[in-house]
């Protein structure tokens, strides 16, 4: 197994240099992709035993941007985040699992509007540097598939050409930088 002893400690994600993105698929043909511009998180390494390792996130869901003023508005209403009555997203790791070379399992607790389900997200370990203001960085990237209507997140319309205007699966993006504390 790869040696993780730079990366044992406590982070603090750097927003400025994180994406937090999703994907769905909108009229059957194409993917509409957004963002959450506002959130924080930490995580806590545990290098010699990465199984021991914790993460935490939280996302303001009134911060979610896909570019349209009037789809963001209506994502933002009770038909899907409801964001007046639940400002937050969150997860909480349950369990990581190293798979291979860089690779491994976190699962956790993912909360979205008021729904929580137990979520597995494939996360690849980037590497560890110095930034030239002498702090230490950290970086991973990573993906997980939800179905939005495992959340009750269930509002679409019917197409005349069948299928429907949403699509149900949700592919959340990750990719993340964060400051050794």
């Amino acid at each position: 197994m790869t040696d993780y002893s730079a990366a044992t400690g406590t982070w603090q994600i750097d927003a400025s240099h994180t994406t937090l993105g999703f994907a769905a698929r909108h009229a059957m043909v194409a993917k509409v992709r957004g963002r959450f511009a506002d959130f924080d998180g930490s995580f806590t390494i545990d290098g010699a035993s990465p199984e021991n390792s914790t993460a935490s996130v939280t996302i303001k869901t009134a911060s979610l941007d896909t570019r349209n003023e009037d789809r963001d508005g209506h994502l933002k209403s009770a038909d899907f985040l409801d964001v007046e009555k639940f400002p937050e997203i969150t997860f909480a790791s349950t369990s990581i699992k190293h798979v291979s070379g860089n690779d491994f399992i976190v699962g956790g607790d993912l909360t979205i509007a008021g729904v929580t389900r137990n979520v597995e997200v494939e996360l690849s370990f980037v590497g560890v540097s110095q930034d030239p203001w002498g702090g230490t960085r950290i970086g991973f990237e990573g993906q997980t598939e939800i179905s939005r209507k495992e959340f009750g997140l269930t509002w679409n319309v019917a197409l005349e050409t069948g299928g429907v205007l949403v699509g149900e699966k949700v592919k959340i993006e990750l990719d993340v930088e964060a400051v050794k504390q």
